[in-house]
C-alpha cells in the first residue's frame, strides 16, 4: 500500500474517501436498526407474548451526502411494511444541502447540462440535468413571496422604471417577452428592486396595471415625487396618473441619441458638446439659458434635431429640483440599465428562459445580489463629513 502511495500520492486521499462513505454508510444503517429497534420495542431476537411484527431482512439504497459523496446503506424492513424511517428522506437522492448547492451554483450563471456533468466529481454520483432544474422549482415559492412581498414599510421617493426582453417559452412556442422593472429608492438613498412583471413594454396598460399592483403591495403613491425612465410611449402619462405627486425626470442619454440621429455624422461631435453643457450646467437658470443658445447656433441648420431636444427639454432638467448630491444618479436611467445588464449577462447562455417562472427565479437572485451591493453605495456623490465616510477614512483605513 505505501509503494502504491509513493507512486501516486494522491491516491491517499481517494482511499480516505472511500473509507469514510464506508464508515457512513455503516454508521446510517446503524442509526436505522435502532430506530427499527424503538419501532417494534424489543431487541433482535426478544420474543413478546403481544408480538405481531417482526423484522424482515434489508434492502439497498444509494444516498448523497455533501462533502462525502454517495454512500451505499442498508435500510432494514418489517414484515408489515409499515416501518417508515425518518433518518433518509423518502424518495430523495440526495440531502437538501446538495439541492441547495446545486440551485445556488445555477442562479450564478452554470448551466444545468454543465451541473449534469459536474455532479460525478462535486458529489459522488451523476445527476441529470432535469434533476437539476425540479430542485431549481423548489425556490418558486420563495421567489414569489419575494416578489409580492409587502412594501408598505418602503418610504420610496424615486421610481426608475424600465423594460427588458427574454426570448421565453410560452407554451410550445419561444416568444419574445418584456419584462417589467422598477427601482426604488429610499428617503436614505438606498434601492431596492420593488417590482417584476412580465408584460408588453409598450402598453400604456400594462405598465399601469404593474403600477397599481406596487400600490396594491402597500407602495404610498403620495412618496413618490419623481419618476426616472426613457420616453416609452403613454408611460409618462400612466406614471403621472399612478402616482399625482411625481414629477417625470426624462434619461438624457436617450434624448441625446434621439438628437443625434437627426445630426449629420460631422456635426455629431459638436452638437453632443452643446447638449452636454446644457445637461451638466450648474444650475437650472444656466441650462435654459444654454438651451437658448443651442437653438440659436444649430436652428437653421438642423431645425428637426433642435426640435427633438425642445420636446423634452423640460422634462430633462427636473433632477435640478433635488438635492445637487442626487443629480450624478438622476440625469439618465443608468442605474436600471444596469440590473437589467445583468439580467442580460445571466441569461445570455441559456438563449431560451424555460418560462416566466424561470424567469422570475433568475431575476429574484440578481436583483437580492444587487441589492446587497446597494445597501453601501446610495444614489449620489458620497459627502465626506458622513460618519462611516471619516471612519473608513481614518480610523480603520487599510491598504
Amino acid at each position: 500500500m505505501f509503494k502504491e502511495i509513493q507512486a501516486q500520492p494522491e491516491r491517499v486521499f481517494e482511499m480516505i474517501r472511500v473509507d469514510m462513505r464506508q464508515t457512513v454508510g455503516q454508521y446510517l444503517t446503524q442509526l436505522m436498526r435502532a430506530e427499527l429497534t424503538a419501532f417494534l420495542d424489543r431487541q433482535p431476537y426478544e420474543r413478546s407474548q403481544d408480538e405481531t411484527n417482526h423484522r424482515n431482512g434489508t434492502y439497498e439504497r444509494s444516498f448523497a451526502l455533501k462533502g462525502i459523496g454517495q454512500v451505499k446503506i442498508d435500510v432494514p424492513r418489517d414484515r408489515k411494511g409499515t416501518f417508515k424511517t425518518c433518518v433518509l428522506p423518502r424518495s430523495k437522492q440526495y440531502e437538501n444541502a446538495i439541492r441547495q448547492d446545486l440551485s445556488m451554483m445555477f442562479l450564478t450563471g452554470i448551466s444545468t447540462r454543465s451541473l449534469s456533468l459536474m455532479s460525478k466529481r462535486l458529489i459522488g454520483r451523476r445527476i441529470s440535468h432535469a434533476e437539476v432544474s425540479n430542485a431549481n422549482k423548489e425556490l418558486a415559492e420563495a421567489v414569489e413571496k419575494w416578489r409580492m412581498r409587502d412594501l408598505s414599510e418602503e418610504a420610496v421617493k424615486y421610481i426608475f422604471v424600465d423594460g427588458v426582453n427574454f426570448h421565453m417559452r410560452v407554451g410550445r412556442n419561444v416568444e419574445l417577452v418584456p419584462v417589467l422593472v422598477a427601482i426604488g429608492v429610499r428617503k436614505g438613498g438606498q434601492r431596492l428592486v420593488l417590482g417584476l412583471q412580465a408584460g408588453d413594454k409598450e402598453s400604456s396598460g400594462n405598465w399601469r396595471e404593474f403600477f397599481k399592483d406596487l400600490k396594491s403591495r402597500g407602495l404610498n403613491a403620495q412618496d413618490v415625487i419623481l419618476g426616472i425612465m426613457d420616453g416609452l410611449p403613454g408611460l409618462e402619462k400612466v406614471f403621472i396618473e399612478e402616482f399625482s405627486n411625481a414629477k417625470i425626470q426624462r434619461c438624457q442619454v436617450h434624448v441625446a441619441r434621439n438628437v443625434l440621429a437627426k445630426v449629420p455624422k460631422k456635426l455629431k461631435q459638436a452638437v453632443a458638446d452643446d447638449m452636454r453643457s446644457i445637461f451638466y450646467a450648474s444650475s437650472k437658470n444656466k441650462a435654459k439659458e444654454l438651451f437658448e443658445a443651442f437653438k440659436e447656433r444649430w436652428q437653421k441648420d438642423l431645425p428637426s434635431a433642435v426640435a427633438t431636444l425642445e420636446r423634452s427639454i423640460q422634462q430633462c432638467l427636473t433632477f435640478f429640483n433635488h438635492p445637487e448630491e442626487e443629480w450624478i444618479s438622476l440625469r439618465t436611467t443608468n442605474i436600471i440599465e444596469r440590473l437589467n445588464k445583468e439580467f442580460k449577462r445571466r441569461t445570455k447562455s441559456m438563449e431560451i428562459v424555460a418560462g416566466e417562472a424561470a424567469c422570475y427565479r433568475l431575476l429574484a437572485f440578481i436583483s437580492l445580489r444587487m441589492e446587497l451591493y446597494w445597501r453601501a453605495n446610495p444614489i449620489g456623490k458620497v459627502r465626506k463629513n458622513l460618519p462611516f465616510y471619516q471612519r473608513f477614512a481614518h480610523e480603520e483605513f487599510t491598504q
